[in-house]
Parts: structure tokens; C-alpha cells; sequence
């Protein structure tokens, strides 16, 4: 997660549990002059779309008068979806079990794309099973991961 990330997840967190949802997680991404902040919300009983509606206001609120990004940006509010993005800790430990698709910062054992099955999570690394081999990986040396859907 990069600086402007982490500063986000802070800034906009109290707000969006005030609401009544957990931030599950965000993406800032940088296209030329056309960038997206996207804001996944989480909650038991699921999300709704006049939800995102209603963090995507207080959302739009808190950027409007802090302004942290300084270039233009489109904001999208969703829920984290069955493709579910992994985030924190937690989410890779409730991911157990689960195939999923990892990118590293970093290439690791010749690559940087991985898939397979999330075998187990420590304190600072996962172990993911991919192509017949146990891969370690860092969580720091993760650029994003996702559970892969299976229908």
C-alpha cells in the first residue's frame, strides 16, 4: 500500500464505520491524467448500492476539504464482490483454503504473477501453492491479491 494509500485508509476510515460499514480496503490507481480511487465497504449483512451511494457522499465530502490527491480522479464505492481483494492480514487469513491471484512488487522465484491455493498465513508472510510448488511471499512484497471466484 503506498503513502497516499495508508493516508486515505486513515483518513476515511472514521468516517465510513461512523455509517455503519468497515472499510474493507482501497486502490488508488494512476492512469496518465485519468486516475481512480476506488473504496471497498464491507458489511454482515451485505451492501447495497443506495449504501455506496451514501459513502460515496460522506466520502466525497472529507476529499473535497482535505484534498489530498492534487490531480483529477474518479471515485467508486463498491463492496469488495466475490473476487474479493486482500488487503490486511486478516483478510489473507479468512482467505485460507481459497485459490487466489497474487502480484508482487518485487519478481520472486523468477516472477511476479502468481495463482494457486493460500496454504497458510504468518505473522509477515503467506504460503501459496502454485504450479505444483510452495511459494513464501512477503506481505510487504504484495502489490495486490484477490480470491479467485469460482461459480
Amino acid at each position: 500500500m503506498t503513502k497516499l494509500e495508508q493516508d486515505l485508509v486513515a483518513m476515511l476510515s472514521p468516517a465510513v464505520e461512523m455509517l455503519g460499514f468497515e472499510l474493507h480496503g482501497l486502490e488508488f490507481v494512476q492512469a496518465g491524467r485519468h486516475s481512480t480511487l476506488r473504496v471497498y465497504i464491507d458489511h454482515d449483512a451485505g451492501i447495497t448500492v443506495d449504501n455506496c451511494a451514501d459513502v460515496s457522499r460522506q466520502v466525497s465530502a472529507i476529499l473535497d476539504v482535505e484534498d489530498p490527491i492534487t490531480n483529477e480522479y474518479d471515485l467508486e464505492v463498491s463492496s469488495p464482490g466475490v473476487d474479493c481483494p486482500l488487503f490486511k492480514q486478516d483478510h489473507y487469513e479468512k482467505a485460507q483454503g481459497e485459490e487466489v491471484r497474487v502480484r508482487t512488487k518485487l519478481p520472486q522465484d523468477g516472477r511476479r504473477n502468481f495463482k494457486g491455493d493460500l496454504v497458510s498465513v504468518s505473522s509477515d508472510m503467506i504460503t501459496l501453492s502454485a504450479d505444483g510448488t510452495e511459494h513464501m511471499i512477503m506481505l510487504s512484497n504484495i502489490e495486490r491479491a484477490n480470491i479467485i471466484a469460482k461459480f
